[in-house]
C-alpha cells in the first residue's frame, strides 16, 4: 500500500435514485475508499455496478444521498454549487466517455481551456498544449476543429485537456474506449506519468479492460453499488504498466471476481 497523504477520502457513501413511480435504486451502498498522492486506482465492474456513479460523486458532478467526500483535505459536501464549479476547475481533471469538446474552439484551444477560462495569454499556454498533442500523436490537428476529428482523435484531445492543468485529482471514465491498441497505450502511459510520486496527483480510472487496469497501483471491483474485492499491484517492481506479468495478474483476478 502506498504510504502518503490521502487526496481522496470517501466514507459510507450512498447514492439512491427514485423513479417516477417511487421505486428506489441504490447505485452506491456504503462505500469507503481512500486514494493517496501518487496513486492510480482502477475501478472495474459490470455495466450498472455503480463505478461511474462513484466517479461522478468524487468529481463533484453529483451529490451523495448520504456519506462524505473529502478532496485534498476539503469536505466538498459543504460546498455550494458555484464553489464546486471553481473547485473542479482548479483541482480536478476529467476524461469522460463523451468528449465534451467545445465545437467553436480549435483543438489547441480545447486542450488549453482551463488557461483560456482564466484569461491567460496564448504565450503562456501554447507550448504546453502543443507538447501534449505531440505526445499523443496529434501535432497535426492543433488548428482543426472538433468536427474535423475522428472519434479516437477526440478522445485523445479530451485526455490532453484533462492533463493540461496538471490537476491534483485525475478522473478518467473509460479513457481508451474509442482507441486502437497503439493510441490506448499512449494515453495510458501519459495518465500513468501524470499520476506519480513526482507529481503528487491522485488518479481514478474506471475501465472494463484488464490491460488498462494493469497500469494502476491498485484495482477495486464494484458490484451492486459495493466494493467487493481488491487487487494491489507492485508497480514499482514491474515498471510503468502493460508488463505481461502485470496484465496477466489483473486478467486472472478479474476473471475470478463475481461481477
Amino acid at each position: 500500500m502506498i504510504e502518503s497523504t490521502p487526496v481522496v477520502e470517501v466514507s459510507d457513501l450512498r447514492r439512491t435514485y427514485s423513479d417516477p413511480g417511487g421505486e428506489s435504486t441504490h447505485a452506491l451502498s456504503g462505500v469507503d475508499l481512500s486514494v493517496h498522492a501518487g496513486e492510480l486506482l482502477a475501478i472495474v465492474g459490470s455495466s450498472g455496478s455503480g463505478k461511474s456513479t462513484l466517479l461522478q460523486l468524487i468529481g463533484c458532478l453529483d451529490s451523495p444521498t448520504s456519506g462524505s467526500i473529502s478532496l485534498s483535505g476539503r469536505d466538498v459536501g459543504s460546498l455550494r454549487e458555484k464553489e464546486k464549479v471553481v473547485f473542479r476547475r482548479d483541482h480536478i481533471g476529467f476524461v469522460f466517455q463523451a468528449f465534451y469538446l467545445v465545437p467553436s474552439m480549435t483543438v489547441l484551444e480545447n486542450v488549453a481551456l482551463s488557461s483560456i477560462i482564466r484569461d491567460e495569454s496564448a504565450a503562456r499556454w501554447r507550448s504546453g498544449a502543443l507538447e501534449l498533442l505531440q505526445r499523443l500523436g496529434l501535432e497535426g490537428t492543433a488548428e482543426r476543429f472538433p468536427h474535423q476529428l475522428s472519434g479516437g482523435q477526440k478522445q485523445r484531445v479530451a485526455v490532453a485537456r484533462a492533463l493540461f492543468s496538471k490537476p491534483e485529482i485525475l478522473l478518467a471514465d473509460e479513457p481508451t474506449g474509442n482507441l486502437d491498441a497503439a493510441n490506448s497505450d499512449a494515453v495510458l502511459q501519459l495518465i500513468r506519468s501524470a499520476v506519480s510520486h513526482d507529481t503528487g496527483a491522485a488518479g481514478i480510472l474506471v475501465t472494463h479492460d484488464f490491460y488498462a487496469a494493469s497500469f494502476a497501483d491498485r484495482v477495486i471491483a464494484v458490484h451492486d453499488g459495493k466494493l467487493v474485492d481488491e487487487l494491489i499491484l507492485a508497480r514499482e517492481a514491474l515498471g510503468v504498466g502493460g508488463d505481461s506479468e502485470h496484465v496477466e495478474r489483473v486478467r486472472t483476478w478479474m476473471a475470478s471476481v463475481p461481477f
